[in-house]
């Protein structure tokens, strides 16, 4: 009486053990393909060395920005800029020149002032920075339904959100080699 009670555990044990080695054995062709190439990551290493070296990232959002404060990214090297006291006071308009869409002043202590207005679907920003590595938020007003934030963890590098449930616009903006940098993106749809 006592072979019947573990026939049926038997069984089991048995169908268990085969499902197990046919499952190996047909996954094994599955699991020996290589991998195929992530495209995205292979055309990036293609590009030219000046296309990928941006001088910070941009703060990663994983919750709401009104919710969390994004970790700020690092802050590029500045480099000081000595120059030497003026000889005479100017009593006229510094000229006003335009390089990359910035409007340029020089002062007469030498110092360059770039100032220059971004409007993305999410509201307009105005942003100002001088030579000597300071970045710094104008004016920045929303569109309907967006609210704006800055969040600025250098006097050097600066972003300005508008946010909306679901989407935001960032226009990232640092001093970086002797020069503004300023980079636009969206996150959402």
């Amino acid at each position: 009486m006592r072979s019947f009670r573990w026939t049926p555990i038997a069984g089991w044990l048995a169908a268990t053990a085969a499902s197990i080695v046919l499952a190996s054995v047909a996954l094994t062709p599955v699991l020996r393909t290589a991998a195929p190439e992530d495209t995205a990551l292979s055309s990036l290493q293609q590009l030219p060395a000046a296309q990928t070296s941006f001088p910070t990232p941009l703060p990663a959002i994983t919750e709401s920005p009104a919710t969390k404060k994004p970790t700020p990214p690092p802050t590029p090297k500045r480099t000081k800029r000595t120059t030497p006291p003026p000889t005479t006071k100017s009593t006229t308009t510094p000229a006003t020149t335009t390089e990359d869409g910035w409007t340029v002043t020089t002062g007469d202590d030498g110092v360059r002032t770039y100032v220059r207005s971004f409007r993305v679907e999410g509201g307009q920003a105005v942003i100002k920075m001088t030579s000597d590595a300071v970045v710094e938020l104008v004016t920045a007003t929303p569109a309907d339904g967006y609210a704006v934030q800055k969040v600025q963890d250098s006097p050097d590098n600066m972003a300005v959100y508008f946010n909306k449930t679901g989407k935001s616009f960032i226009i990232h903006a640092t001093w970086w080699d002797d020069k503004p940098f300023t980079e636009v993106s969206q996150v959402g749809q």
